[in-house]
């Protein structure tokens, strides 16, 4: 499990938590964190490409 999943599972944790207390600042830390997460997530695939073209498997 890469590191953007594992972000993005913990920022639905802390989205869901700030709703279940009303704490509008914990809901937004979720929500940045579940956003750091899917930019991790497009870096690591970037960079999967980028090392297939340079191998020569990939296109």
């Amino acid at each position: 499990m890469g590191s953007g999943t594992i972000d993005k599972a913990k920022g639905r944790v802390k989205e869901a938590a700030g709703a279940l207390t009303d704490d509008d600042e914990l809901r937004q830390e979720g929500k940045i964190d579940q956003a750091a997460g899917a930019v991790k997530n497009a870096a690591e695939k970037v960079v999967d490409k980028v090392k297939q073209v340079v191998r020569g498997d990939g296109r």
